[in-house]
């Protein structure tokens, strides 16, 4: 179904060496879906080797919104999350911030 006021933005990182998802991927993404004027994510992924940690990541991204910016919600991943891919999951975060804004920058009509 289309909905012209939510975005799928995607953010990138590296993965450490010793990961089991690093056997499967040489970067870490977290995928999400973003109402597009405020930023708060509906649903989010990553691509985490377990399901379990998938979907632990998705429930505590959702409701954040990328619209008042990153540090909330890595503080929230970094409170809440204690594993090796914790580094990844803050720059996967991070770029994904970053590709909100550029929406943002590139389609000005979506600003508050």
């Amino acid at each position: 179904m289309y909905n012209p006021h939510i975005i799928f933005i995607a953010g990138h990182a590296r993965l450490p060496q010793g990961m089991a998802a690093k056997s499967v991927f040489d970067t870490l993404t977290i995928t999400a879906e973003v109402e597009r004027k405020y930023g708060v994510i509906l649903e989010a992924s990553c691509t985490l080797a377990t399901e379990h940690g998938r979907e632990f990541i998705g429930q505590l991204l959702k409701g954040t919104s990328l619209a008042d910016g990153v540090d909330e919600a890595i503080k929230i991943l970094q409170s809440q999350y204690h594993g090796k891919a914790i580094h990844a999951l803050t720059a996967a975060l991070k770029d994904l911030h970053t590709q909100y804004l550029n929406v943002r920058e590139e389609h000005p009509q979506y600003q508050n």
